[in-house]
């Protein structure tokens, strides 16, 4: 499996809990918006792994700008929740292609 495939199942499943309501914005602002800056790192690396590996980039992009905007808080639960929907996507692609060249 692709680094960046791992990276976007992790970075999905984040994205998602981070959406979630009230849980998200308690997890944001208990913790400084801290979060946040880790999440725009994550993004970034799985950006730097999907270009390396040519896999789709639209998740991490979209990640990065969800990590910019997300201090907007209604803005930012609609954000991570598409975040985390492009990015599972993306990494669900990667794996069910890498398994038809597998098994050609």
């Amino acid at each position: 499996m692709k680094v960046s495939t791992i990276l976007k199942w992790v970075s999905g499943g984040l994205e998602g809990l981070l959406g979630i309501p009230l849980l998200g914005a308690t997890i944001v602002i208990g913790l400084a918006w801290i979060p946040l800056g880790i999440m725009a790192l994550l993004h970034i690396a799985t950006l730097i792994f999907s270009v390396r590996e040519d896999t789709n980039k639209h998740g991490s992009i979209l990640g990065i700008v969800t990590s910019v905007v997300a201090v907007i808080p209604f803005v930012g639960m609609v954000m991570h929740i598409l975040s985390a929907i492009f990015l599972l996507m993306d990494a669900a692609q990667t794996k069910s292609t890498e398994n038809t060249a597998i098994s050609q």
